[in-house]
């Protein structure tokens, strides 16, 4: 798995459409996780929690605005985009869908290169840097599509890992992240690496950046992780 693909949470009740949506996820890109009912959805955010989700409404016990509706009034999952998915084309159940916390609606039967550009655009307001998107922080300028980092204009060499932590840290800057999350976000969830590797990059990532002067802008919060400003 490469560490910079997102995960889409593909949470649909009906297998044929839930293939489709991940086969064409997959060949765009994405590393999906499939759920087809919303309790095993609930437990698949637990484990593995994803960068968006597309969320069938119409579905039996657990529908998909309860399922919304519970993440968004959490603290650790209301950032996750959710695009609904809905058979319902009625404003008013596009309304009750984006009040409940719905970041994009998207009626059935829809056009699966259209859903594809929803997801890339709600993509680029939580992880820019997967979209091949410019992150800019003070003087540092992280281009993510020609993989080249600068700073006051003097460019800096950066190793694979240390490009992959900056841009985790310019995408939310200011965010304190645990090492647990960095190791998931940068190595993968399906690499056994020791939390003391974090604060190898780290510093190898602080020299990096200053290299040719300047303040460290890594921050560390003693306790609980390392933010950027």
């Amino acid at each position: 798995m490469a560490v910079d693909q997102p995960t889409v949470l593909v949470v649909e009740d009906e297998l044929a459409q839930r293939e489709v949506l991940a086969y064409n996820l997959e060949a765009d890109g994405f590393r999906v996780i499939k759920a087809e009912n919303g309790e095993e959805a609930l437990l698949l955010v637990e484990e593995d929690m994803p960068d968006i989700i597309v969320l069938d409404w119409m579905m039996p016990n657990l529908t998909g605005i309860e399922i919304c509706r519970r993440l968004k009034t959490r603290t650790d999952t209301r950032s996750i985009p959710i695009i609904m998915l809905s058979a319902r084309s009625e404003e008013v159940d596009k309304v009750r869908g984006l009040e409940t916390g719905a970041d994009d609606y998207v009626v059935k039967p829809y056009s699966v290169i259209e859903l594809m550009a929803r997801v890339r655009t709600q993509l680029r307001r939580v992880r820019p840097a997967t979209v091949g998107m410019r992150l800019e922080f003070d003087d540092i300028i992280l281009d993510a599509e020609t993989h080249k980092v600068s700073r006051s204009e003097h460019p800096l060499k950066l190793g694979p890992t240390e490009f992959r932590l900056l841009s985790t840290f310019m995408e939310k800057p200011g965010r304190v992240w645990s090492r647990e999350q960095l190791l998931d976000r940068v190595w993968g969830r399906d690499i056994y690496v020791d939390t003391r590797t974090v604060d190898v990059h780290i510093g190898r990532l602080r020299k990096a950046l200053t290299q040719h002067g300047g303040d460290d802008p890594v921050r560390t919060v003693r306790g609980a992780g390392y933010a950027l400003g």
